[in-house]
């Protein structure tokens, strides 16, 4: 792609974001603006919003990747990331909206009068969001070093630069302008790249997509390796190297591959021949043949696969509930029945979008299955539009992908800063407008330090893995405190550390040592499945074994301004008022 345009694309993501952020600004004049936009947020809007902060680098880049590696069983993340809303739908929106909370831990300690459970609440949403932000800003510097051949770290730290000053100038309310936007540009930008690659796949005969010896060259194929890589040969074949191939230069020799492990270094180029079957860079593993289309044939070298499956549905589904950017959203509605709506129509908005992902990375293993080679699967989308369609529609093709995929690191990026700034200065700097803006820019060093220091995992896997957390630990509690009288102080705390830590540990120790084999990598790498039952159980063992700290006429209050409706509330019972966060209510 010509770098010229690429940097056009980016610019015009990030002017954009910033001219709304300026615009949000003005409208922002109160306390509640910055934290939920004065709760005036219409459903369409908000849904987009959603929309747009919750399809992330996952979405745009890495179920595609997973998708053109691993086959038929990576669909589990795009229905895990759909179906959870509609889980959401029906336990958490309403309810939640009602309860006059601003954040996460808010709602911990409004509903269970206990200042520990919400500085536990506090950290845990602090977790969550750097690990989500993490390979947000990664996919960014990905994104810039493919299509611009900057160093990786660039794309982090402008995407990073530009999130933390929109959030600490204008808040929620011009998060929220930008996220509706980048929703409908994201979705623009995937789409019609798409069109165009399924007619290019059907003008090339249609060849399959799956096979006794897929993936292979469709034609003759030069492959430039940005970085050193090592990769894997299935079968000798005769290639052209200009560069240097283990350990010796060649400038345009001709050289047989034997099967094994070869390293090519970073400047080198590798030209296969049509019909030569395509090596994978080392550890990759991907699907050959028709176990890419078959389910549970352990794709991705998983060697539990029914397990794994079963894993990332579960934290998908249930995570989704426990995303802190996400749950913040149903505050900025102006009521519960709006809450409902909304999530219909994210509903809507998300099953329409995650069709396209998968269109790419199907037809990336027979239009671009050099990106098996590099390992770069993630770089799908932004690749294909221009590999299936010669000169300048080709180039403004992959020029909309980019600029879409910017708008997905930023729009997310952006709800997780706000996310954490919120409960940062709420328990910490007392919930001041000021407050507030400095606690934007502690929100954002952490996990830009991380995504530049470390390579990290394929991005939709690394997001699973803050999912897996958010799903053992918030999960539970909004369940349970929404829906049984019975949650004790106790009985959470225990609940938040023993699944949110658990789950954490499972994180930080596949993150360390890397994929697996065996039962204790995949309890490891995919610990929802466990964590979650485990918080669930010590949740509810702790709360009745502690019954007696229950305070029956403090639990009524709550349960009935969560669960009565706006219009039978009376003057007997008011609704919450809005009302400027405070840190430590007791």
């Amino acid at each position: 792609m010509n770098p010229g345009l690429g940097l056009a694309a980016l610019a015009v993501v990030l002017v954009a974001t910033v001219a709304f952020g300026i615009y949000g600004l003005r409208l922002s004049r109160a306390t509640s603006d910055f934290y939920v936009a004065s709760r005036e947020v219409s459903p369409l809007w908000n849904a987009s919003a959603i929309g747009g902060e919750y399809l992330s680098a996952a979405s745009f880049l890495g179920v595609a990747g997973l998708v053109m590696a691993y086959g038929v069983d990576m669909l589990a993340y795009p229905v895990g990331y759909t179906a959870g809303y509609l889980v959401l739908l029906l336990l958490v929106a309403a309810p939640l909206r009602r309860s006059g909370a601003y954040t996460l831990p808010d709602f911990a300690e409004e509903r269970l009068g206990s200042l520990a459970v919400r500085r536990v609440a506090g950290v845990l949403v602090a977790v969550i969001a750097w690990l989500y932000l993490v390979p947000q800003l990664q996919g960014a510097g990905l994104t810039l070093q493919t299509v611009t051949g900057a160093p990786r770290w660039a794309g982090a730290v402008v995407v990073a630069v530009v999130v933390v000053g929109v959030a600490a100038a204008g808040g929620m309310r011009s998060v929220t302008l930008v996220q509706g936007f980048q929703f409908w540009l994201k979705l623009t930008a995937i789409a019609v790249p798409a069109l165009f690659l399924v007619m290019a796949w059907h003008s090339a005969g249609a060849p399959a997509l799956t096979g006794p010896d897929i993936p292979r060259f469709q034609r003759t194929t030069a492959v430039s390796l940005q970085d050193p890589v090592r990769f894997e040969v299935t079968q000798p074949v005769t290639v052209t190297v200009s560069g240097q191939l283990d350990g010796r230069a060649y400038t345009g020799g001709r050289v047989l591959l034997g099967d094994g492990g070869h390293t090519a270094a970073a400047g080198s180029e590798l030209t296969f021949p049509r019909g030569a079957a395509v090596p994978h860079k080392h550890g990759l593993t991907p699907s050959s043949g028709a176990r890419w289309a078959s389910p549970l044939s352990g794709a991705g070298g998983r060697s539990h696969p029914l397990y794994a499956l079963y894993s990332i549905l579960l934290a998908t589904l249930l995570g989704t509930m426990g995303l802190p950017h996400v749950l913040v959203r149903f505050y900025t509605n102006p009521d519960g029945m709006a809450a409902r709506r909304t999530t219909l129509l994210v509903l809507v908005l998300l099953s329409g979008f995650y069709l396209l992902p998968t269109v790419y990375g199907a037809l990336g293993r027979v239009m671009a299955p050099q990106l098996l080679l590099t390992g770069q699967t993630d770089t799908a989308v932004l690749v294909l539009p221009q590999l299936t369609q010669a000169g300048e529609a080709g180039r403004l093709l992959a020029a909309l992908a980019t600029a879409g995929a910017f708008a997905a690191f930023v729009s997310t990026a952006s709800g997780l800063t706000v996310s954490v700034a919120g409960v940062v200065s709420q328990d910490l700097l007392r919930g001041s407008t000021r407050g507030f803006r400095w606690a934007s820019l502690v929100a954002g060093i952490p996990p830009l330090a991380m995504a530049t220091a470390t390579d990290g995992l394929p991005v939709a896997d690394a997001i699973g893995l803050a999912f897996a957390v958010a799903a053992s630990s918030f999960c539970p509690l909004l369940v349970l405190g929404i829906w049984w009288r019975g949650l004790t102080d106790v009985g959470a705390l225990l609940g938040l550390v023993a699944g949110g830590g658990l789950a954490a540990v499972a994180v930080v120790l596949t993150s360390v040592r890397g994929a697996g084999h065996g039962w204790s990598a995949a309890l490891l790498e995919q610990p929802a499945a466990w964590t979650v039952p485990v918080a669930f159980a010590v949740m509810i063992a702790g709360s009745l074994l502690t019954r007696h700290r229950l305070s029956p006429a403090a639990v009524d209050r709550v349960m009935l301004r969560m669960h009565l409706p706006e219009e039978v509330a009376s003057g007997d019972l008011p609704l919450p008022a809005v009302r400027p966060p405070t840190a430590g209510r007791s």
